[in-house]
């Protein structure tokens, strides 16, 4: 999602529709792509009918994906209906509502009232939906990285490009944006996946301790060498080694790493032969390593072989269409390790999750969701108050670039046209005239800002 007006714009006309039925107890779902609840708002205390009648009802009502309505006498008469939004025999979400008096019933003008939310809710159903092709993964090793912007794609495309040649690869980026997660994906999706992933990060081992995890050594190479070693350089034989940030490695270090990627072959310490070596190396690191460079910290001719092809992951603040995917997808994920029911975000928490800048990038949001759960006990809808004080402070931030007009302008327009695109199916002829563009002004404006590509 590219903002949080939908799902505050489907909060006001939950509120309109409430209000406008009399609704004792009304609860509206979004459904993600695989038809499964991402998204609740609900208005009363709680319901009167008891839930294995009510989930009866609703099941009824989605199998049939048509309206269906239920007296109850509950001490006194209670309606309860559930009305699905379908469309081509795609469940979006449903509603569900109760109403108490003698002589309830359902006409036609109330479900007029009740549909009025599909357009918005299914918006935000699709918003939900990691399509196939922006959605990267290794089934072996259960690796998903998820994403909808045109950052993600284009890191698709690279992983896809890159993970059967043997040439190194450096991926940059800040903390937490998934460096290592891209780097086994590009190994467990490619041709190396048979052989192992090693991965060792540069800042967290001691240089004397370092050497002789990478190159291994023999027996009485130094004291305390009591028998032959290899190193992980050598485990990593036929597979993957992944340097995890590179830039913190020693100068005398970086000298010896670049002698075992120009000669293909490791000597272990205090061993006079050198042993062939099959590895692809991927390398990570959040600094700029041109500055590292320029500064004298890290070797020009590493950098040139390290660089051979570079993938640079952008910060989540800078791929917000990539927040309310990944939300989700830990949402699941966490629920479903806690054992709990699934859990959603109130449009207020919502808000403030797409609005938070996310410096920790994707392992704070991780991290944040986590917290929130645990925080919110076995309530399903968890509130603002459950957040962290940081996130819960981004209702103070302003909109970035609130005064930049053509930037605001642009990013509407691509915006417009995406929603547009999925409300026409991704027809353009009929998207054109209902938009009030020729096809050669839509197709102009589709190629401008990468929407030409999209597809149902």
């Amino acid at each position: 999602m590219n903002s949080v007006c939908k799902p505050e714009l489907l909060s006001r006309m939950f509120e309109v529709i409430g209000e406008a039925l009399g609704l004792d107890f009304f609860q509206l779902v979004a459904f993600d792509y695989r038809e499964r609840p991402f998204f609740q708002q609900q208005k009363g205390l709680r319901p009167e009918i008891d839930e294995e009648r009510r989930n009866h009802l609703i099941k009824k009502a989605l199998s049939r994906q048509q309206l269906v309505c239920e007296k109850f006498d509950h001490g006194q008469d209670v309606l309860a209906g559930c009305f699905p939004y379908v469309e081509k025999n795609k469940l979006y979400g449903y509603a569900y509502f109760e109403k108490k008096s003698p002589d309830s019933t359902t006409n036609l003008e109330e479900l007029n009232i009740i549909h009025s939310a599909f357009p918005v809710l299914r918006i935000i159903s699709q918003s939900g939906r990691p399509p196939e092709e922006v959605k990267l993964q290794a089934s072996s090793q259960a690796l998903e990285f998820l994403g909808l912007s045109q950052a993600f794609r284009l890191i698709k495309q690279m992983v896809e490009k890159v993970k059967d040649v043997n040439s190194p690869v450096l991926i940059t980026g800040e903390s937490g944006t998934g460096k290592e997660l891209v780097a086994r994906l590009i190994h467990y999706s490619g041709r190396r996946r048979s052989g192992e992933f090693v991965a060792v990060n540069c800042s967290a081992i001691p240089d004397t301790l370092l050497e002789s995890e990478l190159f291994g050594y023999v027996r009485g190479a130094f004291t305390g060498a009591l028998r032959d070693r290899s190193g992980l350089l050598e485990e990593a034989n036929g597979g993957t080694f992944f340097l995890d940030e590179v830039a913190d490695l020693s100068l005398p270090l970086q000298a010896k790493l670049l002698r075992v990627i120009q000669e293909k072959e490791v000597r272990r310490i205090g061993e006079n032969r050198s042993r062939r070596l099959d590895v692809r190396f991927v390398s990570a690191t959040n600094k700029n390593l041109e500055q590292e460079v320029s500064l004298g910290r890290f070797r020009q001719d590493l950098y040139f072989r390290l660089k051979i092809i570079s993938l640079e992951i952008p910060p989540l603040r800078k791929r917000p269409e990539d927040i309310l995917v990944l939300i989700n997808h830990f949402l699941d994920r966490y629920c479903q390790e806690m054992g709990r029911s699934r859990s959603f975000f109130s449009p207020e928490a919502l808000e403030l999750l797409m609005k938070y800048s996310w410096p920790g990038n994707v392992r704070e949001l991780q991290n944040e969701i986590q917290r929130a759960l645990v925080l919110a006990g076995d309530r399903l809808v968890i509130e603002p108050e459950f957040l962290s004080p940081a996130v819960q402070k981004a209702a103070e931030s302003p909109l970035k670039n609130t005064w930049d007009y053509y930037q605001a302008r642009a990013e509407f327009e691509k915006k417009f046209l995406g929603e547009a695109l999925r409300y026409f199916n991704y027809h353009r002829a009929r998207t054109a005239a209902a938009i009030g563009l020729t096809r050669q002004g839509l197709f102009r404006l589709l190629k401008k800002y990468g929407l030409d590509r999209l597809r149902n």
